[in-house]
């Protein structure tokens, strides 16, 4: 193994290449204390700390961290993602003080493994909703309400409301959060998970030259009540609950058991400002589909998973089985609430395979 690569193992295998390691001697890598402490597992040699470590900014990081905790939150989990979004190492329930002490250390081993520094936030005080893939001017007209924004790429922006009087109820909360995305848009699958300010943005399309998490607005403190948000037209309608699965005779008749072809569906999706495909719009429109079909919603959610990158990411990496759900549901009930079922008679997608 050159002095050059990082190398990630676990368990029994991370103790047996620790121990070849020091059997080989000169010109091996040796752990790195400071990633060692952090993240076990992922070896860093020292150049490529040496080369980056400029690039971060920890008051910017502190920073963030001090906006949260003007909030309410006392708690975060922490999370690495590789290049490719897969997750490199996870921490839960870090106290703030913890990463107060620990970030400039983390910033800089995240930075040498070319690793996404991702912080989870926790408020038992005020529900904390994350909005995501704002331009500037989207951005500037919720600053009023927001206590914290970020600048995650060039011309991409990320707000940060926390609202005092959200629902307490886990499934009342979520569905409470739904509606403000749908209300302010344009991202509606934000997790409440942030790449760290002062960090880098470590993904593929933005390599070499990766940008770094830049802190914007701070309104330490502020805090706004559903009222305020429903006044300024910040919050959508809620949804009719949809039944169990959407019937359909003739969809039943003609392909009860053929799914619709979701690469046909993500090609034809609309493009984001980078030229890639919505995936949100392709997961629901296929959800749609499926649904036109007399698949159930529990189906529907359970192929999501398989045939959709951004959905099994979510339940795989971030454990988020909600995602799926939460798409076949709103796409079920757009079939109910749009076309009549006893005249239903949908125009079918090409069956795949």
């Amino acid at each position: 193994m050159s002095s050059h690569d990082i190398k990630k193992c676990s368990g029994r295998d991370q103790r047996e290449r620790v121990l070849s390691f020091r059997k080989i001697g000169h010109g091996v890598v040796a752990p790195n204390p400071i990633f060692w402490e952090h993240w076990p597992g992922l070896f860093v040699n020292d150049r490529a700390v040496e080369t980056a470590t400029g690039k971060t900014d920890t008051n910017a990081a502190l920073a963030m961290l001090s906006a949260f905790a003007s909030v309410g939150a006392t708690a975060f989990d922490v999370t690495l993602l590789g290049l490719d979004g897969e997750q490199r190492g996870f921490e839960s329930n870090r106290s703030l003080e913890e990463l107060r002490r620990s970030m400039a250390r983390r910033l800089e081993a995240a930075t040498a493994a070319q690793c996404s520094l991702v912080i989870r936030p926790r408020s038992a005080t005020a529900a904390l909703i994350q909005l995501d893939d704002f331009d500037a001017a989207q951005a500037a007209r919720l600053a009023p309400y927001a206590f914290l924004t970020l600048a995650t790429s060039p011309g991409n922006f990320q707000v940060w409301l926390a609202v005092a009087d959200a629902p307490a109820e886990k499934e009342a909360a979520k569905r409470f959060r739904t509606r403000v995305r749908r209300g302010v848009g344009p991202d509606q699958s934000a997790t409440g998970a942030a790449r760290i300010a002062g960090s880098l943005n470590f993904k593929t399309k933005y390599a070499p030259d990766f940008p770094v998490i830049a802190l914007g607005q701070v309104a330490a403190g502020r805090t706004i009540t559903t009222a305020a948000l429903d006044q300024a037209g910040l919050i959508a309608a809620e949804t009719p609950k949809p039944p169990a699965s959407v019937p359909s005779a003739k969809a039943q008749s003609l392909c009860r058991r053929a799914w619709p072809d979701y690469q046909r569906v993500l090609s034809g999706a609309p493009r984001k400002r980078d030229g890639t495909p919505d995936r949100s719009v392709a997961d629901w429109m296929w959800c749609k589909w499926a649904a036109e079909r007399g698949w159930s919603i529990e189906e529907t959610a359970a192929k999501l998973a398989e045939v959709s990158a951004k959905a099994e990411e979510r339940v795989r990496v971030k454990e988020d089985k909600g995602y799926p759900l939460l798409t076949a549901r709103k796409a079920a009930a757009a079939v109910v609430q749009r076309t009549p079922i006893q005249s239903r008679t949908p125009e079918l997608p090409p069956v795949s395979g």
